[in-house]
């Protein structure tokens, strides 16, 4: 993980740590929004990760999807 990577997923692991247990797990997706982040951000470091972790945020909404949603492999574009 890029340095900028860790410093974006600091937050995530904030809302994981102190919001999460809060809001309760009524996440539509697997793995869940969260757990995307980091892996996307892990994977594809700051800026693709963001765009994935965005996306997939936009996704989340009451008319949207469900279900297994797995962050993409590396791509040779990657």
């Amino acid at each position: 993980m890029t340095p900028l990577a860790h410093v974006l997923a600091v937050p995530v692991r904030a809302y994981r740590l102190v919001l999460s247990p809060w809001v309760g797990h009524s996440c539509r997706f697997q793995p869940t929004c969260s757990a995307y982040a980091l892996e996307a951000l892990g994977r594809h470091g700051a800026l693709r990760g963001s765009w994935l972790t965005a996306r997939r945020l936009c996704r989340c909404h009451p008319w949207g999807a469900s279900g297994f949603d797995p962050v993409p492999p590396q791509g040779p574009h990657s």
